[in-house]
């Protein structure tokens, strides 16, 4: 369909026309005959904010119209002309569409949500044929109109409210100025009653003198006529036919004062003569104390401003040129005031931030976002420089018109002299963290090589054939005792150190307290039942689980159980007990004992390192940095730990975490097929274990152990390059390997293994002093079937050996 619009650009308008087309003060809307808009005039624009693109052939009048007055009109025209008529654009033009003249009142809305009423003039357009071709509806703002006819109404009632309220001073006068009205306004804010002053004073009376006299003397200068001061000068203006409203000191009864603003009216009647004057005053001591607090204001600032010598506060104009200049600026860069406003503030920058286009670019930033901050360097009045940070910031007005740029400007030299410095520290932490950790492998790696020998022998004498008699098993006990003690010193030195360090790996994921419990109650019921202590554990009706590291909340747990144990009165309890704690959204785990207690200078010992609680009288041993590792685990998962302990009568420790949902497994793909290892072939031989070790005492262990069983047999080897020759020539089974070994080390020793396919299949298991989290994970991603610490545990070291071996049969079984 053609455009009507093409159409109505070719009828000749006459002058009239075509200035109520192109006039600011109406909107005409022209449509085609589907109401359409295809005309959006100057004044359409100004009063209701669109662009004629952005309703031009999309959208009708009744989109921008009042929707609940276009369903009352539709409504009222259908019952009016007895023929249905749908709520929208047939609404505004039906009546046009039938020859009948249509005015209305119509509330339209702007682009911006706004509404206002108007005057809408509907007028069909027509062809020569006389069928319509389109609408023309042209409106007329009709606020002021409504405003009026409001004003009108509420006249009345706000000129009884004038008269009677207590906020205004009503004061009428005869022709003379003696008052005779004087409203409750007016005994409020002057103190005096009525009957005061009613036909006795003029309102000159109860007015600074002052005032009067210098205002007689302005009006005379002004009017060129002589005016007495006194009422006079009060209302001389008003007598005139002269608007007056001005500004007056009161005078109370108590001779108090207070400034007013007083507009007066001179009173006539229906001759026009003047019959009396009223003056309307209103208390004006709120305006003052506010313009007396922004022109302090205004000073104190221009005043703070000039003062501040650590900074540079500069104003720009919109172009980037100076307009103030405070002491901080001259200070900090070297021009005094005169020297540099009205220059342009990217003098301040190297030349070749300038050719870069720096400066333009940083007000360009600042007036789109209203706030830009930088650092680098800036060039003083004599061509030195220093490093800076500048902040700019977009000075608008109310109507958010930009006028310009406030400039703070800090020098950063020194600071960033420092930073390097700190980075230069930073650097050397670095470095003493790395020789801290390397020394920390270092001492676990030369603590426990003995301790394993140790270690190992008495577990080896522990289960001897014949067995020890009771004299040796009390010795091989103390041997155990004594190495396993020393051991768990030395892992909670390390411990603690790892965690000052922030070297502890930590994994946040759903932890089951009930397996947890279960795992410790496992593992401590030996202790509890060497000193008779009854051990109780809860019951769990349903799954409880804490975001946290399992590994880590167990070994916070084992000490406080550990710890309870050790304690407490021999046939004492341990109670342990979980609940929801008072701090929404954490579980509480407590273990509580029956021992001595503690006094509160006790308690604020307990979580402190090296502290001797326990053993004052050679009582339990230990490093005193127990109850610190664990605070520190529980802190680095975001939990809390404490104690509530009386002499007496037993402590309770806790500790709390976030409690989480139960992980949902995922069963997708069906259900993992079960492992199954096939049988070891029948009339298997001897299995073969090379062991690749630099310690005779350490070697001299695992031939001793191994020595016990007869289906294995062991191969040695005491350096990487013998061992790896030996694998290659005797087909091990198993490779049993140091990591610190003389000549190339075990990891190296691994690549090469793995690099031939003559042993790459060997399951490798490590064997090593080096017990960092580190060094256990390294060993493992290179590729060691097994990374068992020194020193071992028998039965963990057959464990581990066991498995080496089934996975040894079951690859030769697939080969075959």
């Amino acid at each position: 369909m053609k455009p009507v619009k093409n159409k109505f650009l070719s009828i000749k308008t006459g002058a009239l026309q075509d200035a109520i087309l192109n006039s600011a003060n109406f909107s005409s809307i022209a449509t085609d005959e589907k109401g359409v808009i295809q005309i959006f005039n100057v004044g359409a624009e100004r009063m209701l904010g669109y662009v004629a693109a952005d309703i031009l052939n999309k959208v009708t009048p009744a989109d921008i119209s009042d929707p609940q007055e276009l369903i009352a009109r539709a409504k009222a025209l259908s019952l009016e002309l007895a023929v249905k008529i749908s709520p929208g654009f047939e609404a505004l033009v039906f009546k046009a569409s039938r020859g009948i003249e249509d005015i209305y009142e119509l509330t339209y809305i702007r682009k911006d949500g706004s509404r206002f009423p108007a005057i809408v003039s509907v007028t069909a357009l027509r062809d020569d044929k006389n069928a319509i071709i389109g609408y023309l509806l042209i409106g007329t703002d009709n606020t002021a109109r409504k405003q009026a006819e409001q004003a009108l109404l509420n006249a009345g009632a706000l000129q009884s409210a004038i008269f009677n309220s207590a906020n205004f001073s009503s004061i009428a006068t005869d022709e003379k100025g003696v008052i005779q009205i004087f409203n409750v306004g007016a005994e409020r804010m002057l103190g005096y009653t009525a009957a005061d002053v009613m036909n006795k004073i003029t309102p000159a009376d109860i007015s600074d003198p002052q005032e009067v006299i210098a205002r007689a003397k302005t009006l005379s200068a002004e009017l060129g006529t002589m005016i007495t001061p006194g009422f006079e000068a009060l209302v001389f203006k008003a007598s005139r036919g002269i608007e007056d409203i001005y500004e007056l000191t009161y005078i109370r009864k108590d001779g108090s004062r207070f400034p007013a603003v007083v507009s007066v009216t001179a009173l006539r009647n229906a001759q026009n003569t003047i019959i009396g004057y009223l003056l309307i005053g209103t208390d004006n001591t709120a305006r003052k104390q506010v313009e007396e607090q922004l022109r302090w204001t205004e000073e104190s600032f221009r005043l703070m401003v000039e003062s501040v010598s650590d900074y540079a506060i500069v104003m720009l104009d919109t172009s980037g040129r100076v307009v103030s200049w405070n002491s901080g600026a001259q200070r900090l860069k070297g021009y005094v005031a005169d020297e540099i406003i009205g220059q342009h503030f990217s003098r301040f920058y190297p030349r070749q931030d300038i050719d870069r286009g720096i400066p333009q670019q940083a007000l360009d930033v600042a007036t789109a976002k209203g706030r830009f901050e930088d650092e680098g360097w800036r060039v003083r009045k004599d061509g030195s420089t220093f490093w800076a940070n500048v902040v700019f910031t977009a000075i608008r007005d109310q109507e958010g018109n930009l006028r310009g740029f406030a400039k703070l400007t800090r020098d950063l030299t020194e600071r960033r002299s420092v930073e390097a410095e700190l980075t230069g520290a930073k650097l050397l932490a670095e470095k003493a963290n790395l020789a801290k950790s390397e020394f920390l492998s270092s001492m676990s790696h030369e603590l426990r090589s003995p301790l394993n020998a140790i270690l190992g022998f008495a577990q080896l004498l522990e289960s001897d054939s014949p067995p020890p008699t009771p004299v040796q098993k009390d010795a091989i006990a103390q041997i155990l005792g004594a190495g396993w003690h020393l051991l768990k010193l030395i892992d909670e030195i390390l411990d603690l150190t790892k965690i000052e360090s922030k070297q502890v790996p930590l994994s946040r994921e759903p932890v089951s307290l009930a397996d947890v419990m279960l795992e410790c109650q496992g593992m401590i019921e030996p202790q509890a039942l060497q000193r008779a202590i009854q051990m109780t554990f809860p019951r769990f009706d349903k799954p409880c689980f804490v975001l946290a590291d399992r590994i880590r909340v167990k070994q916070v747990l084992l000490n406080l159980l550990s710890n309870a144990i050790k304690y407490n009165s021999k046939g004492g309890t341990v109670e342990v007990a979980y609940a929801e704690s008072t701090t929404p959204g954490l579980i509480r785990v407590s273990v509580k004992d029956t021992g001595a207690g503690l006094s509160p200078e006790q308690q604020a010992q307990l979580f402190q390192a090296f502290n001797r609680l326990g053993q004052e009288g050679g009582g339990e041993e230990g490093t005193g940095i127990g109850l610190l590792v664990a605070k520190r685990l529980v802190e680095l998962m975001g939990g809390v730990i404490g104690v509530e302990s009386t002499v007496g009568a037993g402590s309770v420790f806790w500790f709390e975490l976030s409690a989480c949902a139960e992980p949902q497994l995922s069963l997708e793909g069906g259900e993992p097929e079960a492992l199954t290892l096939p049988p070891a072939p029948h009339g298997a031989g001897l299995h073969t274990l090379l062991y690749i070790e630099d310690n005779p005492a350490n070697m001299k262990l695992v031939e001793q152990i191994i020595a016990r069983h007869p289906d294995i047999m062991l191969l040695k080897a005491t350096n990487g390059n013998s061992g790896i020759e030996t694998a290659r020539l005797s087909q091990p089974n198993v490779i049993l390997m140091d990591i610190n070994l003389p000549g190339i080390n075990g990891f190296e020793a691994l690549e090469f293994l793995r690099a031939d396919p003559a042993t790459a299949h060997i399951p490798v298991i490590a064997i090593s002093a080096n017990a960092m989290p580190r060094d256990i994970e390294r060993g493992l991603k290179a590729g060691f079937f097994r990374y068992i610490i020194k020193p071992i545990k028998i039965k963990e070291f057959m464990a581990a050996l066991d498995m080496a071996l089934e996975f040894a049969e079951k690859k030769s079984f697939k080969t075959k």
